[in-house]
């Protein structure tokens, strides 16, 4: 049964300082739930107009369709409304390629950069401490589940670079990226989607790669952030597959 409780709960927690003090996070639909329950997230509640979840005992509460439409913070509720433990992230390895986010501001972005990291097997993504909040409910469902196979960590990025030698960043002022060497391991940075990387950071940085721009007139000022992720890292992986 629904209460009163759960609703207030549920609905606190699309805010972030809420997410942040009860250490919890929201998860809808079919295929975005059953992602992070096959993963070692830890399930609170799962509430759903469905019998398919009577096994979690009393961590399921059956809802009806205006129960569900009722707590859903999306515009089309989905069969299946989940609350989760917020995990520790794990230690970073910098022994690999890592991807930064330096000031992201829009959640589907940092959504579909999660869900890329996972795609192109990059398992560790830092995001500076300004970016937009991971367990957004926009960023949980833009990202599909990936959350489950990325470690994200929120950390001062001037720190992290110290602890790399290829400070790579995304610029637009940069070489291209098909015509430069690219290392197999460092950290490769994207910027805000109005101002691009802080100035303090790109201070810090010893390689710029640019995507080129390819059409005759070449008026478009840039790429979408995300878009602009899947480019360079599809280059990057391409290139360590080929040595």
């Amino acid at each position: 049964m629904l209460t009163k409780n759960h609703y207030r709960l549920i609905q606190s927690l699309n805010q972030k300082k809420y997410r942040q003090n009860q250490k919890l996070f929201i998860a809808e639909g079919v295929k975005v739930v059953q992602e992070f329950l096959n993963s070692k997230y830890e399930l609170v509640y799962i509430f759903s107009i469905s019998d398919n979840y009577v096994n979690f005992d009393h961590k399921f509460v059956r809802v009806s369709n205006n129960e569900l439409k009722k707590i859903s913070l999306m515009i089309s509720a989905n069969e299946v409304l989940a609350i989760f433990k917020i995990p520790e992230p794990k230690k970073i390895d910098y022994s690999e390629l890592i991807l930064a986010v330096d000031s992201l501001n829009n959640p589907g972005n940092l959504g579909t950069i999660i869900r890329l990291c996972d795609w192109y097997g990059v398992k560790d993504l830092i995001c500076s401490k300004s970016s937009v909040d991971c367990y957004n409910p926009k960023v949980i469902q833009s990202a599909m589940g990936s959350h489950a196979r990325v470690n994200i960590n929120y950390l001062n990025l001037e720190s992290c670079l110290k602890l790399v030698n290829n400070k790579i960043g995304a610029t637009l002022d940069g070489n291209s990226i098909y015509g430069s060497d690219l290392p197999s391991k460092g950290i490769l940075i994207f910027g805000n989607e109005s101002n691009g990387i802080t100035t303090q950071v790109l201070e810090k940085i010893n390689l710029r790669l640019t995507i080129p721009r390819f059409g005759e007139i070449k008026q478009i000022e840039s790429l979408n952030v995300a878009n602009a992720v899947a480019v360079m890292l599809s280059e990057f992986k391409r290139r360590s597959i080929e040595k």
